[in-house]
């Protein structure tokens, strides 16, 4: 892994922003009670993970054009008086790891990432990816990608739940309580991180090539308005695979296709009108590419991160081993999948 500056600083704050989402998740019934609001955990936890992540890139680069972030959050829900007991909650898990952040602190850096897009380079953030597996107590991400151009150069996942046991269902928690953690430098491989410590020495991630006659394994989103259920069915269906894919919320599922514990990754699209989002997608999508798979558009076009927020020039996702991915965009466009 290169000693990139930006990508160390991006590795601790996704780090970071992953022990403390996983302190929110863990006291999430506690605090649902005080905020009086059954979804206000992944909330607290989404705005606090923006607040740290925007924190440390803020510390860590010296060049103000490198802190360019694209993010979820804005803090102007936050800022009214409703939502003082949720705008507490963030501060007061923000300041378990940065004690002199005062709340305006808090609120001008989750505001700071409000980045169009359009720049030479900035980063794309998604601070809980599947707000559901949250609440559940399940998989969900925290997704930093930097992309230069409109490519994705470098992407750090932290995945707080995903067991790095790969004997271990990929659906299920991580029994150990440490997660995994990811990155990918365009041009140099995919690496994971033993114990999701980033100061770790971190070990080379591969996605083996499928051959004819091996089983065909599926990772698939949970929640069935993510993505075309019935076409993914007709897809695997007419490549011959029955089998049911294995279901998990988040960018995990790229994690899951990188280290080789799945052979694709299906995303097609819902409807016509229906578009990805470049932080959904940035910093996973490196990092299987980068560990061998090959991640496109459902129609074969590679993604395309240089229209703004939104991965408006493509449809849906495919991204599965190299192998396997030829005969999956062969039915999609059999299909008409993409014109969905």
């Amino acid at each position: 892994m290169n000693n990139d500056p930006l990508l160390l600083g991006a590795l601790q704050a996704v780090a970071t922003a992953s022990a403390l989402t996983r302190a929110v998740q863990s006291q999430r019934d506690e605090v649902a009670k005080h905020t009086k609001d059954d979804r206000s955990p992944v909330t607290v936890a989404d705005y606090a993970a923006q607040a740290i992540i925007s924190m440390i890139l803020h510390e860590q680069c010296n060049n103000p054009a490198d802190r360019l972030i694209v993010g979820e959050e804005q803090a102007d829900d936050l800022r009214g008086d409703c939502h003082a007991p949720i705008r507490a909650a963030v501060v007061q898990i923000v300041q378990q790891w940065r004690p002199q952040a005062s709340e305006e602190d808090v609120m001008q850096a989750i505001d700071a990432c409000n980045h169009d897009g359009t720049g030479e380079a900035y980063w794309a953030l998604d601070p809980i990816d599947g707000t559901k597996g949250f609440l559940r107590g399940q998989q969900y991400a925290i997704a930093l990608g930097r992309v230069k151009r409109g490519t994705v150069v470098l992407g750090v996942l932290g995945c707080p739940n995903l067991p790095i046991d790969s004997s271990i269902t990929p659906a299920e928690p991580d029994p150990l309580g440490c997660g995994s953690l990811y990155a990918a430098s365009l041009g140099q491989g995919s690496w994971e991180y033993p114990g999701a410590d980033p100061l770790e020495t971190p070990l080379r991630i591969n996605c083996p090539p499928w051959s004819e006659g091996k089983p065909v394994r599926t990772c698939a989103s949970v929640e069935a308005g993510h993505s075309n259920r019935s076409g993914t069915d007709d897809l695997l269906d007419r490549i011959g695979v029955n089998a049911e894919p294995v279901r998990l919320d988040s960018q995990a599922k790229y994690a899951v296709l990188a280290r080789g514990q799945a052979d694709a990754y299906l995303r097609l699209p819902t409807s016509k009108a229906y578009v990805e989002k470049i932080w959904d997608h940035a910093a996973g999508s490196l990092v299987a590419s980068e560990a061998g798979a090959i991640v496109t558009d459902a129609t074969g076009a590679p993604l395309d991160f240089g229209q703004g927020a939104r991965l408006s020039a493509n449809r849906g996702v495919i991204a599965a081993a190299s192998g396997l991915h030829e005969r999956l965009i062969d039915a999609s466009q059999a299909l008409g999948l993409a014109n969905t």
